[in-house]
């Protein structure tokens, strides 16, 4: 078989990103390997999920409130013992767990860093073969180093992250990641086994001709957000409308796309839920930091996203996130 060398795997991109800092350790470019490692497990137990018990419920509710899935308790697992094992995490905090996890041994304690993560974003989707994905953001430990990690390590503001990314498991697996460099998209070649770089350097359009959002609670949004959905539609052509809606119901599906075509996605506050659905830490937080590095914008609403610190682990947020011009659009309605 030929290699083509011109093409990195996840290792020898992060490898070689290392090498332009003389003064690196190394630890983020571990921490994102792993990381692809317990991706890359995941994704084999997705891909033979119709074959083997692990479709349908747990039997159980996480701190959410919501069913847990088979395959969430499967990913959640294998990500915290990855990163347990490793020597980049000093603990960890998930969406399917009440508090955060320490990685109390001596190494853990030294190491540098905590993530932050949705196992399996989408999970309801699961039994009817739609993609799914994990989301994950890395903070730096505020902590000091040599000492367990407390909770003041991961009730940071989005923009403190020294990276961040989201795994989609569907027609092909993907690992999109992003530090302050840029944002970097990976595809998993099954002939090899490793993630290798397919998207380098992506950069969100501008603009896009897509809006996703859940129609089926229009009359439960704000106003000003009815007005922009509905304006959305209006749109001629020389307006460069009217816009498609995409929706998924998968956040990492509907953003992943939007990220690479350009649009806008949005999880407005309704009369129900007033705080918003989405979770800040590890669902809004790590998306708007990837976005914004890819030129694009997010927002709750009022303020921007990376700017917010939150109160708990499992805080929630509305969330507006996509192309830059179409939400600067977007928050003229939304300050009106």
């Amino acid at each position: 078989m030929t290699i083509n060398r011109n093409i990195l795997t996840l290792d020898e991109f992060t490898i070689q990103q290392m090498r332009m800092f003389p003064n690196a350790t190394g630890e983020l470019s571990t921490l994102l390997r792993d990381i692809g490692l317990a991706a890359k497990r995941v994704n084999v137990e997705v891909n033979k999920a119709g074959l083997v018990d692990i479709l349908g419920d747990a039997g159980s509710i996480n701190v959410q409130g919501e069913d847990v899935k088979k395959l969430d308790v499967f990913a959640n697992n294998q990500f915290i013992g990855v990163l347990k094992h490793g020597i980049s995490c000093a603990g960890i905090g998930s969406e399917e767990m009440d508090d955060f996890v320490i990685f109390d041994d001596e190494i853990s304690n030294n190491s540098k860093y905590v993530v932050v993560f949705d196992p399996l974003d989408g999970s309801s989707n699961i039994d009817v073969n739609v993609s799914i994905g994990t989301i994950f953001g890395v903070f730096r430990r505020v902590s000091k180093i040599g000492t367990p990690c407390t909770k003041d390590d991961f009730l940071q503001a989005g923009i403190n992250q020294v990276a961040a990314g989201y795994v989609i498991y569907g027609s092909s697996t993907m690992l999109v990641y992003a530090t302050r460099r840029g944002v970097n998209g990976f595809t998993l070649d099954p002939s090899i086994g490793e993630f290798s770089l397919s998207h380098p350097n992506i950069k969100c359009p501008e603009s896009g001709k897509y809006y996703s959002v859940n129609h089926g609670n229009f009359f439960q949004y704000p106003e000003n957000v009815r007005k922009y959905i509905n304006q959305c539609q209006r749109k001629t052509e020389s307006e460069g409308g009217p816009y498609s809606q995409r929706y998924i119901g998968s956040m990492v599906a509907d953003l992943h796309r939007n990220l690479i075509k350009g649009g806008i996605f949005m999880y407005p506050e309704t009369f129900d839920k007033p705080g918003g659905k989405l979770r800040l830490l590890y669902e809004a937080s790590p998306f708007a930091f990837i976005l914004e590095v890819a030129g694009g914008k997010a927002t709750n609403g009022l303020e921007r996203i990376l700017n917010i610190k939150p109160n708990g682990l499992h805080e929630r947020t509305p969330l507006f996130i996509g192309s830059k011009n179409m939400m600067d659009e977007l928050e003229t309605y939304l300050r009106s």
